[in-house]
């Protein structure tokens, strides 16, 4: 009697299809996935790193509502405003590429070229605000801070001149401001990667333009890979392939760059 046996083939409704859609997605979506997910790890380290520093350094640390508190053509202190409208900025960018993957997928060339550059537009406009906050936190205040002849930090405060002002919220002025002014031993003007006006720690200004500065360096990317992905839609690339996946990957990057943001955000400026 002959033994009949079968071999067990995969389901082709199980999770690991192989071929060419590997869990239900193409390989090109399936890796950009797994960029994403290690870039997030990296991210998510400097955030940690930061938190640790500050959380041990409390004494010394500059509260960033007291930092960035610069808004153009305002005089006077807006704490964190400017920061919340690159955000915004930012968020609407998010919403515009949804708005461009979604026309992707009725392959309706117009409507993704326009949302397509605004997002683009927006991508700019954040980088541009970015550089803008850079200058101002380099640039510092027009007095600067004062290393004290007995160590203390104190910083002085343009919109109220003749004031010095201590991390623990007291402040002094007229004459006992001017003699300790006059008996300094540093004056420091602006943030840089070994001082910075805003506190008497280094660490800071290190963490705040490696943070910002590689977050920047993603938009920058996003924006170049947008513009790109723009010209081929514009060429009628896509239309031709008749597949507008290449939309749907480059919105998944900036949808993670828009993610990464709200956590520096919250993180770095808020918390």
């Amino acid at each position: 009697m002959a033994n009949h046996s079968t071999v067990a083939s995969p389901s082709s409704s199980s999770v690991w299809g192989g071929g060419t859609s590997p869990f239900g997605m193409r390989w090109g979506k399936m890796f950009m996935w797994i960029f994403l997910v290690s870039d997030a790890f990296t991210f998510s380290s400097l955030i940690i790193a930061y938190g640790t520093m500050r959380h041990r350094f409390p004494d010394i640390w500059p509260k960033p509502g007291d930092v960035f508190t610069h808004f153009p053509f305002i005089h006077g202190h807006v704490p964190l405003a400017y920061v919340g409208l690159m955000t915004f900025i930012l968020i609407m960018s998010s919403v515009t590429m949804v708005l461009a993957v979604d026309a992707g997928h009725s392959m309706n060339r117009k409507v993704v070229l326009r949302w397509l550059g605004l997002t683009i537009v927006g991508g700019f406009m954040f980088l541009g605000s970015q550089a803008w906050e850079w200058f101002h936190f380099i640039e510092g205040s027009e007095k600067g801070a004062y290393v004290l002849a007995d160590g203390r930090f104190a910083r002085t405060d343009d919109a109220e001149p003749g004031v010095l002002k201590f991390h623990d919220g007291t402040m002094v002025e007229g004459s006992e401001a001017e003699a300790l002014i006059a008996s300094s031993t540093k004056n420091i003007h602006g943030a840089n990667l070994t001082e910075n006006e805003y506190g008497n720690t280094p660490l800071f200004g290190n963490f705040f333009f490696f943070i910002t500065g590689f977050h920047g360096f993603h938009v920058f990317s996003g924006v170049l890979i947008n513009i790109i992905v723009f010209i081929l839609v514009y060429q009628g690339a896509l239309d031709r392939k008749k597949d507008y996946e290449l939309v749907e990957k480059v919105g998944l990057y900036w949808h993670f760059v828009d993610l990464v943001w709200v956590f520096v955000f919250t993180f770095f400026y808020l918390v």
